[in-house]
């Protein structure tokens, strides 16, 4: 049977899945704060994203890599290593944005210089939050996200710090968001799907 289906073209779904493994999808936390929130979207994100059962999904927290501010050091911490490394290993993103002052963190800003090729020819999605849905950091994100070469999906959850945050702490989401994460996570799924195979 295996020799017919290579002489006819035709694969299993075993077959396909050897040849084509699932992608990797880092969902990024770009929040390091002291009582941040972002772990909370996070685990919803992950939540979501698991059930689809068409990639492999992770939280990525960029706190856990301990990243010095670029160009303080001579570059040697570990965490700088392995943050490329992490990175590298991914074929896609999801990145929980939080707005500070009309912008993203400099923390997450700071985690995306300290990578290069590692995102380069990748696909990444958006949550974002705020007094207005996060859209002001959100947009800011999209253009630091091309110089990377990284491909940002236009469906683009928003949370309301007013209507998705109890007392602007423990996040519980509108189910209208639901909606637009299923079709944001299909975009970065395609996307990812797609720009890997030019790299």
């Amino acid at each position: 049977m295996g020799f017919l289906n290579k002489l006819f073209g035709t694969t299993t779904k075993e077959e396909e899945t050897m040849t084509n493994p699932k992608l990797k999808i880092g969902i990024i936390l770009g929040s390091t704060r002291q009582g941040r929130v972002s772990p909370q979207v996070g685990e919803w994100v992950k939540g979501i994203a698991d059930q689809r059962g068409d990639a492999d999904y992770e939280i990525v927290d960029i706190s856990e890599y301990n990243l010095p501010f670029l160009g303080t050091t001579d570059g040697t911490e570990p965490g700088i290593a392995a943050w490329n490394q992490k990175l590298a290993s991914l074929d896609g993103f999801v990145f929980v944005v939080q707005e500070y002052n009309h912008s993203i963190t400099g923390a997450l800003k700071n985690a995306i210089d300290f990578a290069r090729e590692a995102w380069y020819n990748k696909a990444a999605g958006i949550v974002s939050y705020g007094s207005t849905g996060g859209a002001r950091a959100a947009e800011h994100l999209r253009g630091i996200l091309g110089e990377v070469k990284v491909a940002d999906v236009r469906t683009h959850p928003t949370l309301s710090l007013f209507t998705d945050f109890e007392n602007g702490s423990v996040f519980k989401p509108a189910d209208l968001h639901q909606t637009n994460m299923t079709a944001m996570l299909d975009e970065v799924i395609a996307w990812s799907g797609a720009l890997k195979t030019i790299r």
